[in-house]
């Protein structure tokens, strides 16, 4: 039985505001439905990304990254290590996966480009493969509608919080986000000991929204409470929510960002499985410093404040 709850994006904002708050304390995960995203939009995403890791393996290194610290391109089997995010070492994740990079770009400096280096790498012109052009019309759109979705959950997120609801809006409108298309191959053969499709790790940023399948082998949640690994279902047309460290921060703690992992799936289930997971992060030069709701004389910050671009770079360098 899943410890994670359904909320329904449809329910009174205010009660909904107020449940966010209570999950994002407790667990730092949650799954939504009545989101409204056109499902027409999810489906024909879904069905480009399965497409292009259809792609002959040459075609899809024709959008591979030029380099290790590339982010917006494609990343082959076992080029990532997610669980080098949080120190723990480990063996490469057993994943493949499409990366593109903001739509919405920052507008100073020449022609959009941003004039701080590692600024500038955050906002680096995604790769497309040159064999299919469907490929990055599909992402876009999907990119925009989850954009247009993560604003309305950091709403509520703002209510619950006890803090204007707009108080995110003007942080977040050249966000350093990321959406990330994944593919995890069939498995005929079990891996090594220890070896995941995706290692312990926790998100870096304010949110994260995942569309996931129903294939074996899937996302697992550390329950905080009892030390134990929980399978997150999949549940149509729903979207998997958590908090990110970057929030974990801001809100002194108060939300959890919780560990979660990718895992095999047994040895006579050795499905293909596939997800894309939108990462959302507040602006480059947006200071994330302890929300004044989430202190108190008995409750002082705990971290100094960051700027969430510095943040999230830090943490994307140890993994590749």
């Amino acid at each position: 039985m899943t410890f994670i709850p359904v909320l329904d994006m449809r329910a009174d904002e205010s009660d909904l505001a107020t449940e966010i708050d209570r999950v994002c304390s407790d667990i730092g995960f949650f799954q939504i439905v009545g989101h409204g995203v056109d499902r027409e939009l999810i489906d024909r995403t879904w069905a480009t990304v399965r497409a292009f890791f259809d792609l002959p393996l040459a075609e899809r290194l024709a959008a591979a990254r030029p380099r290790p610290d590339y982010p917006f391109a494609y990343v082959p089997m076992a080029g990532e290590t997610l669980s080098n995010s949080i120190g723990d070492g480990g063996q490469p994740d057993l994943k493949e996966t499409f990366n593109m990079g903001p739509v919405v770009r920052p507008p100073n400096g020449l022609a959009g480009r941003p004039t701080d280096p590692d600024e500038a790498v955050l906002f680096l012109p995604t790769l497309w493969p040159p064999t299919m052009a469907s490929l990055r019309p599909a992402l876009e759109a999907y990119f925009v509608a989850m954009d247009d979705l993560a604003a309305r959950i950091l709403r509520l997120c703002a209510i619950g919080l006890g803090l204007d609801a707009d108080f995110f809006a003007p942080r977040i409108d050249v966000g350093t986000t990321a959406l990330r298309a994944l593919n995890y191959p069939d498995q005929p053969v079990p891996p090594p000991p220890g070896q995941l499709r995706a290692g312990a790790h926790t998100d870096y940023g304010t949110i994260t929204i995942l569309r996931q399948d129903a294939a074996p082998g899937g996302l697992e949640v550390l329950d905080q409470r009892t030390g134990l690994w929980t399978a997150v279902p999949s549940i149509p047309d729903a979207f998997v929510i958590n908090v990110g460290d970057m929030m974990a921060q801001w809100t002194n703690d108060r939300w959890r960002s919780t560990l979660h992992r990718v895992v095999n799936p047994s040895v006579d289930a050795g499905a293909r499985r596939q997800s894309m997971a939108f990462f959302h992060n507040a602006n480059y030069h947006c200071e994330v410093a302890c929300l004044p709701t989430c202190t108190s004389a008995d409750n002082p910050p705990r971290y100094a404040p960051v700027f969430a671009g510095p943040h999230l770079l830090a943490k994307f360098r140890r993994t590749g």
